[in-house]
């Protein structure tokens, strides 16, 4: 909805105005006349009845209009989350493609620290045999 609508126009008002305040006038006739202060009642309800239903339409009209603009807002928010998605996983896509040229080399690496976990239980190994010889070469020497 681009505007709210216009409220009516003074002469419609007073026209309509008119039509129902003679309705009202030629159907009281039945009963008698009509006094001054029934009719000037009569047309100040309807002066505050036209008020207020303008008053109703221009806040509906308001209503729709912002309505209106929450929605252009949340559609330009959703663009842009869609826009970060589709960003975040292109982005992923080269993190998992470089993860996949680094795997290689990875394996690499844990082979080699397997290598040397057993290169350091054999010198652990090789350690503790020296000692041992070392302490019989002792008994040896004292004996």
């Amino acid at each position: 909805m681009a505007e709210a609508q216009a409220p009516a126009s003074p002469e419609v008002a007073e026209s309509v105005e008119g039509e129902l305040v003679a309705t009202a006038e030629s159907r009281s006739t039945d009963n008698g006349p009509v006094s001054p202060q029934v009719h000037e009642m009569c047309r100040d309800m309807f002066e505050k009845t036209t008020e207020y239903l303008q008053g109703e339409l221009l806040s509906t009209g308001e209503e729709y209009l912002l309505l209106e603009k929450l929605n252009k807002m949340t559609t330009a928010k959703y663009s842009d989350m869609s826009s970060l998605s589709r960003d975040l996983t292109g982005m992923m896509d080269e993190l998992n493609e470089k993860y996949r040229n680094l795997q290689p080399y990875l394996d690499q690496i844990d082979q080699l620290d397997e290598s040397v976990g057993a290169l350091e239980k054999s010198a652990y190994q090789l350690d503790n045999y020296s000692k041992k010889l070392e302490a019989k070469l002792r008994q040896l020497d004292r004996r």
